[in-house]
């Protein structure tokens, strides 16, 4: 299958969006088509073995519209492949408010001519004497009403749009908001064209009577105002729209246009869409880094905020990874380009958000499913209101005709077609600016049902990062354990085989020449060495191999309920010695996992690791359900289970083994960190690698699902509200009548009022905080981790108010002086808040964190 992007030009409804996705839905080869009226564009998945692009395109011109792939190959009917979705909208708002102050001009005198009496007798404001001797009495009611049906002409001309286009969708059976406007609009001009020639018929008949009545019931200022208040309405909608791709637009500012390169020893500057994979880029200080790479020349400090969020510079040097559109802060550095032009990071999360941005949720069905049949009933409803009122109900024709208009234009479908993209371009887009990019709609209103979580817990609780804590050698001495480990483990890419190769060479051990290296998928490694096969794993592949550890049971239990994880070393001869690594949980894991309970949300953690290592860390972070020793190719399994039992399951992982898992959840979250199979199989990647952003993702599911429910609310009842009115259903009981002007203005701003209402999700917050220095960016930091407590070591918390910090230098500065205090074990520092929070093993006067605040240069609040 393959997935492609078009360009839709002039639809103006929901009725337009649903007309192009049926008309395209119907191809033979198509898979899903889903077009979105906020930001003109359809996601077409189909089988290019049946169909091609071209054919989609001709499907599109024959429902009546334009299209064109983006950034690409064009179609018909004004479609503009050249220019940016960004420079089209801008165009759009351009011609509009021009538009605009043009109808306004016009409409001002045609108002004035058709109401100055009742400006007169109500409020008082004298009219002058030219004015009555041209425009007052029957005498002169054909100048009266000539003077407003030419001024309307051009006001006409300026929208015409609203009747080429409404009235060709309406002679191709597909009738939509532009033809409830032009039909309302043009109806009330041709009852005004009527309208002269009875008067004129009149005045030649002396039938004086006649020309009175005509000349009080004109519609010409109606036909200017509804088109006008529409553009208004329209240009109000284009403008707050526009705020809603800001997210989108700050990202492709972040990505810099130029790259300085070294190419046969000279510096060149270049454009960055010329760079290629192997160059060798110059990073001045304060400069963007223009490509994905690693740093091949110098060290420095990276700002890596635009990306993952995180405040606090990355120390970088040789041979580290660095990441496009991030700031080199203060080292000069050459970088060799691996990932160039489209695959570089940014490019590509402007991709995900420009498609979830665009994409649907489940929920806009409802209003597609309304809008397909609404415009049609609205036009069948106002014919049949008109005539009920005239023929069965007696009214006279003005009226009826009136009651006709009303219905028309307030009931035009915009508000409907807006409900569901705005929120979700909003809410995806806010996700985008705090490191949680969301693929699709469709994942963003999944989320906001989820009532469990599955989380990994390599890479996803824990920093993904063990380390080597001890080395127990049985039957040979420390090195020779070492050695054969490294050596067997250094062709694994199990984390907790990079640690012990790392512990090799910390230690300044080779690593044992090793042969017949073999993985056994979730239990270890074996290989030969000296002519005897060796074993590296877990209990499982001991009792697989026939080698007895029963001797060595109580330290094995001892290590894992410290939680750590022992591996087993053994010959044919049995265990020859064991090496415990440990895996840190991450600084907001516990927060996470009790903000998760707290919203009554369950929690699940999924591990290879044996159920006494995982039962330590469950008692740690407070995880209500730990499932241990499950092999990776068992996680999907567990997945189903959970979703058979009616749960709709969110999985939480970051590696390769993790994928199946990802995919197979209702909602898969990917931690940025991990490995790009994981973030490929995932509905969401969280770009920070924190387990509170993934709270922050399912907050941000309900606000946005909440905002759409809104939404339809308003637009629903505004309709249902609004027709009866309309229709006069009130008006012999009440004598309430709707206005035909009153009904365009209250159409427009209901759209507007859509927007508005979706724009409130700019407000979000996430759950992290900018002042929490993280372990995984703070490599300065000597921040113990809270994992390192002893279990039953009592915890002291508190929270200092400390005044004078100013920036994240202070932050840092005020974080290492308490950091580095006996017994503390965790620091958080708000900046913002002008707070901390202190973690610690003992208690702690309020005098000794004064004094070490006061000696950093701050002041405690007391």
């Amino acid at each position: 299958m393959k997935h492609e992007t078009y360009q839709v030009t002039g639809m103006s409804c929901s009725a337009c969006s649903s007309r192009v996705e049926k008309a395209v839905s119907k191809l033979e080869g198509i898979e899903k088509a889903s077009v979105n009226l906020l930001t003109n564009s359809m996601q077409v998945d189909y089988d290019e073995t049946i169909l091609t692009s071209q054919a989609i395109i001709d499907a599109v011109v024959k429902a009546g519209y334009g299209a064109s792939l983006a950034g690409g190959q064009a179609g018909t009917k004004g479609a503009s492949p050249q220019a940016s979705p960004a420079n089209t909208a801008e165009q759009e708002v351009r011609q509009m408010k021009r538009r605009l102050l043009w109808s306004i001009v016009f409409l001002i005198p045609t108002v004035y001519i058709a109401m100055h009496h009742m400006l007169a007798s109500h409020l008082g404001i004298p009219v002058p004497s030219a004015i009555s001797a041209v425009f007052d009495g029957p005498e002169n009611a054909i100048s009266f009403a000539f003077a407003q049906f030419l001024l309307i002409l051009p006001i006409m001309y300026l929208n015409r749009k609203y009747y080429i286009n409404g009235f060709s969708n309406l002679l191709r059976g597909a009738p939509n908001m532009d033809s409830l406007v032009g039909m309302g609009s043009m109806a009330s001009a041709a009852f005004g064209a009527f309208a002269i020639f009875r008067m004129g018929w009149g005045m030649g008949h002396g039938d004086w009577a006649l020309v009175q009545t005509y000349s009080a019931n004109l519609y010409f200022e109606s036909a200017g105002m509804i088109v006008t208040l529409i553009t208004v309405g329209k240009y109000l909608e284009t403008r707050a729209k526009g705020k809603t791709s800001a997210a989108i637009e700050k990202l492709m500012k972040l990505a810099p246009k130029e790259a300085t390169v070294l190419r046969g020893g000279v510096e060149t500057v270049i454009l960055v869409e010329d760079l290629a994979v192997g160059d060798e880029i110059v990073v001045r200080p304060g400069e963007r880094i223009p490509a994905d790479g690693i740093v091949s020349q110098g060290t420095t400090s990276i700002d890596e905020s635009a990306i993952t969020g995180e405040s606090i510079p990355v120390e970088k040097q040789v041979g580290d990874k660095v990441t496009s559109a991030t700031i080199n802060t203060s080292g000069y550095i050459h970088v060799t380009a691996q990932r160039v032009g489209d695959d570089t990071t940014i490019s590509q999360i402007i991709r995900l958000v420009d498609e979830a941005s665009a994409s649907k949720a489940p929920i806009a069905k409802i209003a597609d499913a309304v809008a397909g049949i609404f415009v049609p009933a609205v036009i069948t409803l106002a014919v049949a209101v008109t005539a009920l009122w005239y023929f069965a109900m007696g009214a006279d024709l003005e009226f009826a005709f009136s009651i006709g208009i009303s219905i028309l234009v307030i009931s035009c479908p915009c508000a409907l077609g807006l409900a569901t993209p705005v929120a979700i371009m909003v809410g995806t887009g806010k996700g985008a600016e705090n490191g949680i990019l969301i693929k699709s709609g469709e994942a963003l209103e999944r989320a906001h049902a989820i009532d469990t979580v599955v989380m990994d817990k390599t890479g996803t609780i824990t920093e993904g990062k063990p380390r080597v804590t001890d080395v127990q050698a049985l039957t040979c001495s420390e090195t020779e354990l070492l050695a054969l480990a490294a050596g067997m483990e250094q062709g694994s890419e199990h984390p907790l085989a990079e640690a012990i190769v790392a512990c090799g060479k910390e230690r300044g051990i080779a690593p044992k020449a090793v042969s017949d290296f073999r993985a056994v998928f979730g239990k270890g490694v074996i290989a030969s060495a000296d002519g005897k096969t060796y074993y590296a794993g877990n209990a499982a592949l001991m009792a697989e191999q026939g080698i007895a550890i029963g001797s060595y049971t109580d330290r094995l239990d001892a290590l894992a309920d410290q939680g750590k994880t022992p591996l087993i070393f053994a010959d044919n001869s049995g265990v020859i010695g064991i090496i415990a690594v440990a895996d840190v949980e991450k600084a907001t894991s516990a927060e996470a996992i009790s903000r998760f309970a707290a919203m009554g949300i369950d929690v699940v953690m999924l591990t290879g690791d044996n159920a006494r290592t995982a039962e330590a860390i469950r008692k740690r972070l407070g995880i209500p359900k730990v499932i241990a020793g499950v092999l990776p190719q068992d996680k999907e399994r567990h997945i189903a289970e959970l979703q058979a039992q009616g749960r709709t399951v969110a999985m939480i992982g970051d590696g390769v083994n993790d994928a199946p898992a990802l995919a197979k959840a209702d909602v898969g979250i990917a931690i940025g960190a991990g490995t790009d199979v994981a973030i490929e199989s995932a509905d969401a990647v969280l770009m920070r690698s924190d387990l509170l952003d993934a709270v922050s993702a399912v907050r941000l599911s309900k606000a946005v699902i909440k905002n759409i429910k809104e939404n339809l609310f308003w637009a629903f009842f505004y309709n249902v509200i609004a027709i009866p009115l309309a229709a006069g259903l009130f008006y012999p009981a009440y004598g309430l009548k709707l206005n035909p002007m009153i009904g365009a203005a209250a159409m427009s701003l209901s759209s507007v009022c859509v927007v508005l209402n979706a724009l409130r999700l700019r407000f979000f917050k996430p759950n992290h905080s900018a002042g929490t220095v993280s372990r995984e960016t703070s490599h300065e930091t000597p921040n113990t981790p809270i994992s390192e407590q002893k279990e039953g070591e009592p915890a002291m918390k508190t929270t200092l108010h400390i005044e004078g910090m100013m920036c994240q230098h202070c932050q840092k500065h005020v974080h290492d002086a308490l950091a580095a205090m006996d017994g503390v074990t965790d620091v958080t520092v708000d900046l913002e808040g002008k707070t901390a929070d202190v973690t610690a093993t003992k208690d702690i006067t309020t005098d000794e964190f004064a004094k070490v605040i006061t000696d950093a240069g701050y002041e405690l609040v007391k």
